[in-house]
């Protein structure tokens, strides 16, 4: 599929969306965000998916929201703050549609995530990043706190880390990132999609249901009660159990012994 703003590549059950939009280094406008939801919505209804990889294309993953967008809000009659709560709630239905996708997603870093684009990435279930990458929530140094950034920032990070980031503006970069856990591998830039892409294979490898269950498992674990969460993850590991590809598993598993 292609259009103005998004890209989307399927090659043996991986699907790949690239934000294509270079040129405002894909800011996350309103027109981007919707093309971006629509393309989520697809994919998840689609069974033959496997993995999503979110890519972009040029020098930056995301540099965020649209500054000039959101700068000519002011002049409405509220001073912006219907479209600001418009562009805000879209932003955010976006963010937890990635957590909701059946699919795992892979966010493929390049050059700089920065606050939304840096939310976009943390919103992701996996994160392969270029050894030179950068990822900022950097609003503070405009006056504009990145709260919503940090939602997906906070589920990834220790929260003092987090908060660091948040109240200096500083940039976190990518060896450091992965050494804090929010990345899972690095690449050089010249092998980050087949990087990437490796990752992808792996996990599209696997028993696709038991995948889908798996991560609805791990995502809605989080954040329980210890005794709920077991609960949760109980409840699925049920329903993982029954299926029938999974007692064929088990069965060659001890056939091999």
């Amino acid at each position: 599929m292609t259009d103005a703003l998004i890209r989307r590549d399927v090659r043996e059950g991986i699907a790949t969306v690239t934000l294509a939009s270079p040129g405002t280094l894909n800011a996350l406008s309103t027109p981007m965000l919707r093309a971006l939801e629509d393309t989520l919505t697809a994919l998840a209804a689609d069974e033959s998916i496997r993995v999503v990889i979110l890519a972009a294309e040029g020098k930056a993953f995301s540099a965020g929201h649209d500054l000039k967008e959101m700068n000519g809000y002011h002049v409405d009659a509220d001073g912006g703050r219907t479209a600001f709560e418009t562009l805000f709630h879209l932003c955010a239905r976006v963010m937890q549609h990635i957590a909701a996708l059946p699919q795992p997603v892979i966010a493929q870093v390049q050059g700089t995530a920065t606050a939304a684009g840096c939310q976009l990435a943390c919103s992701c279930d996996l994160i392969v990043a270029s050894e030179t990458a950068r990822f900022g929530v950097n609003g503070i140094n405009l006056g504009l706190f990145c709260s919503t950034p940090a939602v997906a920032l906070s589920r990834r990070l220790a929260p003092g880390l987090a908060f660091e980031l948040l109240t200096t503006g500083e940039f976190l970069p990518a060896p450091r990132a992965q050494a804090l856990g929010v990345v899972n591998r690095l690449a050089p830039p010249d092998q980050l999609a087949e990087e990437t892409r490796k990752l992808a294979e792996a996990i599209a490898a696997k028993d696709p249901a038991a995948i889908r269950l798996g991560k609805r498992a791990f995502r809605a674990q989080l954040g329980e009660p210890l005794g709920q969460a077991y609960a949760t993850a109980g409840a699925i590991m049920v329903e993982n159990a029954l299926l029938p590809a999974t007692a064929e598993g088990i069965q060659r598993f001890l056939d091999r012994r």
